[in-house]
Formats: structure tokens, C-alpha cells, sequence
């Protein structure tokens, strides 16, 4: 059997060291991966309208927004939201 260098799938049977897992497909670094990844994701996230807000919880209130998001079945992002929505409609409902 002859060597084929251009071969990355298959093992390199005359190679010394065997590397565990899966091949490398990615030429990137998991690290370089991982920044593309997330500068895409804010990209599409602009896209369509979102924007990134930032805010520090108390615990035990990041706890029961985790309690209910789980029992509405919803993600904590999208209660956070919800709430935001409902406060500002009872607000404009308020001023009318």
C-alpha cells in the first residue's frame, strides 16, 4: 500500500504518534473557530433587528426567572423580553 499524502481522512499508517479523535477539518484553531462563530452570530443577530444588553441579577432573582422560563417552557432571554413587553403595554394602557 502506498502513502498518499493528500489522504487526511484515513489513518497514516507509517506515522509514529496516533492522535485520538476525529480528524481535523477545520484548519482554524478551536479558539479562531470560536471567534468567527460568535462574530457571525452578532452579525445575524443585527441583521434582524437584536441588539445585545447587558445587566447584573441577584441570584436568587436569575434563579426564579430560570424556575419560570422553564415552567412557560420559554428560554430566559425571551421571558426577560416578554416581561419587558408587557411592562411597557401596561404602561401605554396607564398614559391613555
Amino acid at each position: 500500500m502506498a502513502k498518499q499524502d493528500a489522504d487526511c481522512i484515513t489513518l497514516d499508517l507509517f506515522a509514529d504518534e496516533r492522535r485520538v479523535g476525529r480528524p481535523r477539518s477545520n484548519p482554524l484553531s478551536r479558539e479562531q473557530q470560536i471567534r468567527v462563530n460568535k462574530r457571525n452570530q452578532l452579525r445575524r443577530d443585527k441583521s434582524s433587528g437584536l441588539k445585545r444588553v447587558e445587566l447584573k441579577l441577584h441570584a436568587s432573582l436569575v434563579r426564579q426567572l430560570e424556575e419560570l422560563a422553564l415552567r412557560l417552557d420559554v428560554c430566559r432571554a425571551e421571558l426577560i423580553e416578554n416581561i419587558l413587553q408587557d411592562y411597557f403595554h401596561t404602561q401605554e394602557n396607564k398614559n391613555k
